[in-house]
């Protein structure tokens, strides 16, 4: 890992989102498919968290990683209730809790873990329709929110996914969506924005960005060994 490198991508990240309107918004480094080496780059840069999408990664790259130079971790990718338990104690921000038997089993699994402080949660909204995309429905929100802060979960803010077309006016109406049902809710966090599409979503009330390719250049086509650095 390019250390030199990666300072500069960031730097120019956290300019982009300056201009963009962006005050305090926060830096995760999409860490997917790169080395442990990576996490490490991303503290030593200054970014704010990581992001990991695989449960079986996260768990491998993590017992590389010193927990004085451990980020705050997010879980962004579709969630498998199977894989919650195994979790539990990694996971900082859970961001793609969409559906209820993962709300369910996150209760469960915090509840048998005597974690405290209460996981973090973002409830991931489907704000492009598009079946391919994880997230719940926009009506289904109320009641994930509601089951959740039940169960004693702390539910910090929303997040979503841009659409796969990346037109312009589809991103802006997926974005301010989400932004809507954040206010509706009275919840501060926004979750949106990656590589492509993070200054439209700085712009259109962000409150962290999702990057990886921007930080770290072309990602592998499959995970990379841990060398660390």
């Amino acid at each position: 890992m390019n250390r030199e490198l990666l300072h500069r991508r960031v730097a120019e990240v956290r300019v982009r989102i300056q201009r963009a309107g962006g005050v305090g918004v926060q830096l995760i480094a999409v860490t997917k498919t790169w080395s442990a080496d990576a996490m490490l780059g991303a503290y030593d840069t200054g970014c704010d968290g990581v992001g990991e999408n695989y449960a079986q990664e996260l768990i491998h790259k993590i017992a590389f990683v010193a927990p004085a130079r451990r980020l705050p971790v997010h879980f962004i990718g579709h969630l498998q209730k199977n894989k919650v338990k195994l979790l539990i104690d990694i996971v900082d921000v859970w961001q793609s809790i969409d559906r209820a038997s993962i709300v369910d089993e996150l209760i469960k699994q915090y509840r048998a873990s005597a974690k405290t402080p209460a996981p973090i949660i973002m409830v991931q909204v489907n704000t492009t329709g598009e079946p391919s995309k994880s997230g719940c429905d926009q009506a289904d929100v109320s009641t994930l929110l509601a089951r959740a802060q039940a169960g004693g979960l702390r539910v910090c803010g929303l997040m979503t996914i841009g659409p796969t077309s990346g037109e312009i006016v589809e991103v802006r109406r997926a974005f301010k969506l989400l932004g809507e049902l954040a206010d509706f809710h009275g919840l501060v966090e926004r979750s949106m924005g990656m590589t492509a599409d993070f200054e439209l979503a700085v712009e259109l009330g962000a409150t962290s960005v999702r990057l990886g390719s921007a930080l770290f250049g072309e990602r592998p086509s499959q995970p990379m060994a841990d060398g660390i650095k």
